[in-house]
């Protein structure tokens, strides 16, 4: 009785994404309740077929230097996302510069701040980690360390 009862205050202390299990292929993606740079609520709509994740400031930038250059709308029309772990920045850099950076944006960027939130996802250093999905399930997941890589991720031209 008593391991029961520690089992499940564990349990229920950890991170919805930590119960659901680590990103894989053929396991679903872990559902997530973000914020946006904006503010508002976030979700991985449920036809999304890639999310972009960037989990530092290079990925970050890398991201920026590709997505910045396109027309609102266009992660929309490749069924993607941009999921943002912003949790190891300073609060202040967070607040006063890199929040108000990406409000300026012509895209949607869902926002982490929780260190153990994404703790789990699939990350390289200085890379953007691409997570295929099909039907909210992984389908794979490939890293991108230069704009051409990204480019060619999102069905841009080199």
């Amino acid at each position: 009785m008593k391991k029961t009862l520690i089992a499940l205050t564990l349990a229920f202390a950890l991170p919805l994404c930590a119960l659901a299990g680590p990103i894989e292929p053929g396991r679903p993606l872990p559902a997530l309740r973000l914020k946006n740079q904006h503010d508002q609520e976030w979700l991985i709509p449920a036809n999304t077929r890639l999310v972009v994740f960037a989990a530092g400031r290079k990925a970050s930038n890398l991201v920026m230097a590709v997505l910045g250059q396109q027309h609102q709308g266009f992660l929309a029309s490749r069924h993607a996302v941009y999921l943002a772990d912003m949790s190891q920045m300073p609060g202040l850099i967070t607040r006063t510069f890199a929040l108000p950076a990406l409000r300026e944006q012509p895209f949607e960027v869902g926002v982490s701040l929780d260190e153990t939130l994404l703790a789990g996802w699939p990350r390289q250093a200085d890379a953007v980690t691409l997570i295929g999905l099909e039907a909210g399930r992984v389908t794979h997941f490939q890293y991108a360390s230069s704009e051409a890589q990204l480019r060619t991720a999102l069905d841009l031209p080199p």
